[in-house]
């Protein structure tokens, strides 16, 4: 049986302060992530599921291991997005790609942003791969773009508690904050990747 645990981030949790707390982090990756991942191993005890990876369950799985999964797999996406010191603007190819669609690096920046703080209720905003182009969408609750057949490279959790210690019901204020721990240099490769595979 696979047994799906916490990942090791590349930052302490401490790392992202003043913008997210080292106590929404101890909450938000300590105990919000690890539940859905708990959660999943036991759902999946005697399912089709049991030995496969997250990305697979993800894609297949339908009703509560499904809602786990993705959580998971949303979770683990966003913290790896953001980083101590990172790498503060796109360039290259990613770059490029921004620039095509959507005029400017601030102009994505702002159209990504209206999403997340406009999204009903909880769920994410997405940077996702289409075609030639990068394009930004919503999901609600645990959905992904994935399972739409879309690349991600980055997203933005908009779930009450990835910011309600912080910033209470302030969400934008919590949006424009996570612009400033996004490491671009780990969306870059995420590009890259995405667009070699096709």
């Amino acid at each position: 049986m696979k047994n799906h645990q916490l990942p090791q981030l590349p930052y302490k949790l401490s790392a992202l302060a003043p913008y997210i707390s080292e106590k929404t982090m101890e909450y938000h990756y300590g105990k919000h992530l690890q539940t859905y991942l708990t959660n999943l191993n036991s759902l999946i005890v005697n399912t089709p599921f049991v030995d496969s990876s997250l990305e697979e369950i993800v894609k297949r799985a339908d009703g509560a291991i499904f809602n786990n999964a993705a959580q998971a797999w949303n979770h683990i996406f966003f913290f790896e997005s953001l980083g101590h010191k990172p790498q503060e603007a796109p360039t290259g190819v990613l770059l490029e790609a921004i620039e095509l669609s959507f005029g400017s690096f601030g102009s994505m920046k702002e159209q990504m942003s209206k999403a997340a703080v406009s999204q009903f209720g909880s769920g994410w905003a997405w940077l996702v791969v289409k075609g030639n182009e990068l394009e930004i969408v919503t999901t609600s609750n645990a959905a992904t773009p994935m399972r739409e057949g879309r690349t991600p490279v980055l997203c933005i959790d908009v779930w009450e508690h990835a910011y309600y210690l912080d910033y209470q019901n302030r969400r934008a204020d919590f949006i424009a904050a996570v612009w400033q721990v996004v490491d671009w240099k780990k969306i870059e490769d995420r590009y890259s990747i995405a667009i070699m595979g096709r």
